[in-house]
């Protein structure tokens, strides 16, 4: 029987490379199909994980790798959905496509909530599935309501044990029940994939692509990140690598090469393809610098480096909605990790029972999915109080965790348009 695998970023294929390596998936009695798909914004100017130099260590696991963006051209894999009429005629040619004649054994796809996983997810029937997760979003709720069709199918949820103190959220909903991988698994994936010639830094900064995602601009990212480097600078590093995010493109390292000329810091870039973990392998950092990246907490938990983050509160303000998928990574992130302020100090964040936090926060996103948690949610908003950081009065209202506000009277709707004609 043949068990298809899916994944669309390096560090997914590592992480599915490693649950391979743990016996996750038996013995190899038939043949392992993977699909990659380049969910980019411009896929044909960006390569493709199976083109990437590390992708060659993880190849022998797979007896055939074959390309998603080809089979559904000139579709972008993200925005393609089939139909429901059309279900039934593309599910016979996708199978007959991968020669899965005999039906496939076991469907392995990531963030299933959203294309093209629960678009394969939809056309590969009548097998198991298991979730594997490849970041901090496995902590966080189901970003949407799944067809029992295809969540009465999920067995499993695989993901690396990034939070130990955290049980993810993801799928619980469904019954699912989460297996976190052994780190001595992803280690030995990672110490195959060989690490360029060219990295150098005593420091590393991270860069992601929140404007991209709309949730700051362009400019006030060029600005954190030059922000992250005269921090750094600040704290004496005077060789840094930049590694930017693989869907981020150029504009990010011509700004930060232009910050570091001013600064006199020698910045180095890391290829987009060039896997965070890799660089933190080879050069042992002095210091890891981010958002809420999940190499964050890549970097402190499996390579013990010293981290920091810069930006969080921003992000948090900015999140919309607030069911925002990135909330539950952000709030980890935020609650847990070393601040760096632009003087290069770096201070504690206030202590946190994160393990409440992030199930009072998973709630507020997703009240009617996670029920069960109302209670410890009403807990943690009467023991800590409605922190703005992390909830919004507006939502707390709308879950029940606090009284709605009382409606605005006449006087104090007319004094309201009174004070916007005079700002106005």
């Amino acid at each position: 029987m043949t068990q298809v695998f899916y994944s669309s970023t390096l560090f997914g294929a590592m992480t599915l490379a490693a649950a391979v390596d743990a016996g996750r998936f038996g013995a190899r009695t038939g043949r392992r199909v993977l699909l990659v798909s380049n969910n980019a914004a411009i896929p044909e100017i960006t390569p493709s994980l199976d083109e990437t130099a590390g992708f060659e260590a993880i190849r022998p696991r797979f007896d055939e790798v074959w390309s998603y963006n080809d089979i559904v051209a000139p579709l972008h894999p993200s925005d393609w959905r089939a139909r429901v009429i059309e279900v039934p005629m593309l599910s016979r040619m996708l199978r007959a496509h991968l020669r899965l004649a005999d039906g496939p054994a076991e469907l392995i796809v990531e963030s299933i909530a959203v294309p093209p996983a629960r678009t394969l997810a939809g056309l590969i029937r009548d097998c198991p599935i298991t979730v594997y997760s490849d970041g901090l979003m496995s902590y966080g709720p189901t970003r949407d309501p799944l067809p029992l069709e295809i969540s009465g199918r999920i067995t499993r949820l695989l993901h690396l044990d990034l939070v130990p103190e955290l049980t993810p959220l993801l799928l619980r909903e469904a019954g699912v029940a989460p297996d976190p991988l052994p780190d001595a698994a992803f280690h030995r994936v990672l110490a195959d994939i060989p690490a360029p010639e060219d990295l150098e830094g005593d420091a590393v900064i991270l860069g992601q692509y929140l404007s991209a995602l709309d949730i700051v601009t362009a400019e006030e990212e060029e600005r954190l990140h030059a922000d992250m480097l005269a921090a750094v600078a600040a704290r004496g590093h005077t060789k840094v690598l930049f590694k930017p995010h693989p869907a981020a493109g150029h504009r990010h390292s011509l700004r930060m090469r232009a910050a570091a000329a001013e600064l006199g810091v020698e910045l180095h870039v890391a290829g987009e393809t060039v896997p965070a973990e890799v660089c933190f392998k080879a050069l042992r950092p002095k210091l890891v610098v981010g958002c809420f990246s999940t190499a964050l907490v890549t970097a402190h938990r499996l390579f013990g480096l010293p981290i920091a983050t810069m930006g969080c509160d921003v992000v948090l303000e900015r999140l919309a909605p607030y069911e925002n998928s990135n909330r539950v990574p952000v709030t980890i992130v935020d609650a847990t990790v070393p601040r760096l302020s632009p003087d290069g100090t770096i201070t504690e964040p206030p202590a946190a029972d994160v393990p409440a936090l992030v199930e009072a926060v998973g709630f507020c996103m997703q009240s009617e999915h996670y029920p069960e948690l109302r209670d410890a949610a009403a807990a943690y908003i009467e023991t800590h109080g409605a922190q703005a950081r992390y909830f919004k009065n507006r939502r707390l209202a709308s879950v029940g965790l606090v009284p709605a506000p009382e409606p605005p009277t006449t006087a104090s709707r007319a004094l309201g348009r009174l004070r916007r004609v005079l700002a106005r």
